[in-house]
């Protein structure tokens, strides 16, 4: 347990571990996970619809790499990512105070940091296989021609390193504000779909003061196509110090939230 005030890492550490397993059979039984999984398969739906429309000679053919580089890594990149993300990671301190449960959890012998902690870790599991699953078929689809390829494996395994990335960083960010504010789903889709969709098209280094900057910075090439919407503008940082940025970014504000959800009192109207 906390010692005069400070945290005992291993006592963080097993509590998260017993909160992860929890949360993670919770969060695969929640109606947001059904809904969020049939999201997912538009995208498959999509590359399907493409790849049909190639076979048939009603489109050029061999554009199935550009398309899922580009077209397709908008829709996860800079939508179901943020929106996974943003739910999911709200809802790490949201759930527990609107629900009434945090009185029962800390009755257990769980140190709020690993509530914090282990809730984080169940919900970015979560998510990846959600968006890992769905970027798989549609990149299976789209790239059918060429999975002998190391180069197109190569696109695929870089972008789905980049979704995880995301993930880590944009859920650590969002459960920050989810600790922090009480209308944090409002500022969330602010933040998400204001500031860093706008602020990707500003030239310079205003760019670096968003969290999808360093993301697209790692993104693979994109083959030579119709479609390059998702670098347009893109001014990017060199990928060390771009992973190097999300690492911090994900360290300081799950460590933040950790931190405030320790010191923090929830009456209970909040």
């Amino acid at each position: 347990m906390d010692e005069g005030g400070r945290i005992n890492k291993g006592w963080v550490r097993k509590s998260a571990g017993r909160v992860l397993g929890f949360f993670f059979f919770l969060g695969r039984r929640a109606k947001k996970t059904r809904v969020f999984v049939l999201i997912s398969l538009l995208p498959v739906l999509q590359a399907t619809i493409i790849k049909t429309s190639e076979l048939s000679g009603r489109a050029p053919a061999g554009e199935g790499l550009a398309i899922f580089s580009n077209f397709l890594m908008i829709f996860y990149l800079q939508f179901f990512l943020v929106i996974l993300t943003l739910f999911y990671g709200t809802s790490v301190a949201s759930e527990e105070t609107e629900g009434r449960t945090l009185p029962f959890l800390q009755t257990r012998p769980l140190s709020k940091p690993g509530i914090v902690l282990g809730k984080y870790t169940a919900y970015c599991l979560l998510t990846s296989l959600i968006i890992l699953a769905s970027l798989l078929a549609s990149f299976l689809i789209l790239a059918g021609e060429r999975l002998g390829s190391p180069a197109a494996w190569e696109i695929f395994l870089r972008s789905a390193a980049v979704l995880v990335l995301g993930i880590l960083c944009y859920t650590a960010f969002f459960t920050f504000l989810g600790v922090l504010l009480k209308r944090s789903l409002f500022v969330g889709l602010i933040f998400g779909f204001g500031w860093e969709s706008v602020i990707s098209f500003f030239p310079g280094s205003t760019q670096r003061f968003s969290i999808v900057h360093y993301l697209k910075s790692l993104l693979p090439a994109a083959p030579r196509g119709r479609f390059s919407f998702l670098m347009f503008r893109l001014e990017p940082t060199r990928p060390a110090l771009a992973l190097l940025a999300l690492v911090l970014i994900t360290a300081f504000f799950l460590g933040l939230a950790g931190l405030l959800f320790r010191w923090k009192e929830y009456l209970a109207e909040d």
